[in-house]
């Protein structure tokens, strides 16, 4: 059977030592349709579809798919495609891994007695509402099973594809808490294009917003990634905070742009080659790709926190604007030292939607409680 890692070599080549995955990989496809144009899908039988986590709101994610066709530039998960033998710059979004079988291997590791239907993130490394989902469909059956198995969960995406299964997500909401977060970093056209020039548009993804919200699916908007004179601008800032609010968003997380050494190193070339002008000012804020860890991976705090009060000011005067602001409590200003958001919420300290006989949930995080990605 050909594993993932021998996709990476030539047919003739020696083998060599590989770090990537021994993964079963049943077909390579590309589609013949203009929205996979110079795309190559890895179909591959996962043996596990729960990754547990550590130092994060939630304990658990779930990943269907590696490498993502949005193709941000600043994706904190285009590193994670080395371990795969390919390139975090020119495969990342062209070359993706479905794990095909990952909701029948869901099934059967929910259903161990050792489940204890712990909250599950998804979105966490890449995301599970990229156009691909709209052809392999794996989100409706990885949806039912969670619910099915009385196991909370949410869905950060950029992906409007997440309206198809409204209906699913309703049904599933009627046993377990359910949430979902929409990235939005812009509402300018030509940023956007350029930096995420696979995803919907900002205004089809408030569109999402309003529609699951109206469907009864708490969701709120990560205002992400602020990068500095690129969307950074305080009228640009304010426009996105104000149309969240105005599409029913139930809350609203400014995120400043997070460079850590192998995003940097992928995220330099686009830098270069769409804003060269600010080369030298990323270069200060974050110091050069070839510094590793001895670069900055996070923004000045006072560069930071100019971001989040711009933001913070205007999602409160459009709250007042409404009258729809959340309860008190319920809402950071923003993470702590160090940390990063992921756009995810810990179990609830009460769930009122628990199978008869179960134990009481264990308190958890602070909902919306921020971590690193």
């Amino acid at each position: 059977m050909r594993l993932l890692a021998d996709l990476q070599r030539a047919p003739d080549a020696e083998v060599p030592p590989t770090i990537a995955p021994t993964l079963p990989v049943t077909r390579a496809r590309t589609f013949d349709t203009p929205e996979f144009a110079g795309m190559t899908f890895l179909e591959v039988e996962t043996r596990s579809a729960l990754n547990k986590v550590s130092g994060m709101p939630f304990g658990w994610s779930i990943n269907p798919y590696r490498g993502c066709q949005h193709a941000c530039s600043y994706c904190l998960a285009r590193p994670t495609h080395e371990y795969l033998n390919l390139s975090p710059t020119t495969d990342f979004d062209r070359t993706v891994v479905v794990k095909t079988n990952v909701a029948e291997v869901l099934r059967g590791e929910l259903a161990r007695s050792r489940w204890k239907g712990e909250h599950v993130a998804m979105g966490t490394n890449t995301d599970p509402y990229q156009r691909a989902e709209g052809r392999y469909r794996l989100m409706p059956d990885i949806i039912r099973a969670l619910a099915q198995s009385w196991t909370p969960f949410s869905i950060l995406t950029k992906g409007t594809l997440i309206t198809r299964d409204l209906p699913v997500l309703v049904e599933a909401a009627a046993r377990v808490p359910v949430s979902a977060s929409l990235t939005i970093g812009t509402l300018d056209r030509p940023t956007w294009r350029t930096a995420e020039p696979g995803t919907p548009s900002p205004r089809a993804r408030l569109d999402a917003v309003r529609a699951l919200n109206d469907a009864g699916i708490p969701t709120r908007v990560m205002l992400a990634p602020i990068m500095p004179g690129i969307n950074d601008d305080p009228e640009q800032l304010t426009a996105v905070a104000r149309a969240a609010v105005a599409a029913g968003a139930t809350h609203v997380t400014p995120i400043p742009l997070h460079l850590r050494p192998g995003v940097k190193a992928a995220f330099w070339p686009w830098l270069e080659a769409t804003h060269p002008e600010l080369v030298a000012t990323y270069t200060e804020l974050y110091g050069p790709p070839a510094a590793g860890r001895k670069g900055r991976a996070t923004l000045p705090e006072d560069i930071v926190e100019a971001m989040l009060r711009t933001v913070r000011d205007a999602r409160d005067a459009a709250w007042a604007e409404r009258g729809n602001r959340p309860p008190e409590g319920s809402w950071p200003d923003r993470a702590r030292p160090g940390e990063h958001v992921t756009g995810h919420a810990g179990r609830p300290s009460t769930n009122p939607a628990e199978p008869p006989g179960a134990e009481p949930p264990v308190a958890g995080p602070p909902a919306e409680q921020l971590s690193i990605i």
